[in-house]
């Protein structure tokens, strides 16, 4: 069944959403996540995606007290975090403080051997976040586009051993534009880890698009994430989390 997971972003301890991964175009929805993650808990998530926008552009965890509050708040929420995660030691840190999966994006991309050590040091607990444009990888808070290819990275990390892969089409992102489905579906029908779709979501229509898609247990769009939608009104994340239901 399709997980519908709502997004956190975190940039000066608010809850924001940035167009196309935009520091200059960010739209602030909320002064308390613990709140707001309580919001969507109310609303039937089982799991956040939570991103340190500033970790990211910092290259270090920034919304550290943020996210162990979160976590120490709904014990039960299963947490997945992206953003400035570049050492072993700060994902034994956010494990222990009961974060579920630590999303590597930089990292990864600079240093493939880091994901290598990750998963062998936390086995099931790694996710790698794959940022697209135009089938090319971006990194440092998707400033710099890289000639390294989506699917030729994701294919290189999914021998690593990770959970799985998060692909974000930024030119999507923030947009409500519509997810990417071709590159996605290309993506999760190439490699053997689940793929967690994101970027464009906008409607209940996006969401049964996806729910309605072939999966296994190794493979497939095994999830969605849903920001600015569930935070603009124009998709329910209770009844987006209801339609998956009927695609068990």
């Amino acid at each position: 069944m399709l997980e519908v997971i709502p997004a956190i972003d975190l940039k000066d301890g608010a809850v924001v959403n940035l167009r196309q991964g935009k520091f200059d175009q960010s739209t602030i929805y909320s002064t308390d996540p613990v709140e707001t993650a309580g919001r969507w808990v109310a609303e039937g998530c089982r799991r956040l995606h939570i991103v340190d926008l500033d970790g990211a552009l910092a290259g270090k965890s920034v919304s550290y007290e943020v996210v162990k509050a979160i976590a120490s708040s709904f014990p039960k929420l299963v947490i997945q975090l992206g953003g400035g995660i570049r050492s072993l030691t700060i994902i034994e840190r956010y494990i222990d403080a009961g974060v579920k999966d630590l999303v590597l994006g930089t990292q990864a991309v600079e240093r493939p051997s880091f994901v290598d050590e990750a998963a062998e040091a936390f086995p099931g607990h790694i996710i790698v976040g794959l940022d697209g444009v135009k089938g090319r990888v971006a990194i440092h808070g998707w400033k710099t586009v890289t000639e390294f290819g989506v699917l030729d990275l994701a294919r290189r990390f999914e021998q690593a051993g990770i959970e799985g892969i998060v692909y974000t089409d930024i030119e999507r992102d923030g947009m409500m534009s519509g997810i990417n489905l071709e590159a996605t579906v290309h993506l999760a029908e190439a490699i053997n880890v689940p793929v967690i779709a994101s970027g464009g979501i906008n409607q209940l229509a996006d969401i049964e698009t996806l729910a309605a898609l072939p999966r296994s247990e190794t493979g497939g769009i095994q999830g969605v994430i849903t920001g600015r939608a569930i935070y603009e009104g124009t998709l329910s994340l209770s009844e987006a989390i209801a339609v998956t239901q009927s695609y068990r």
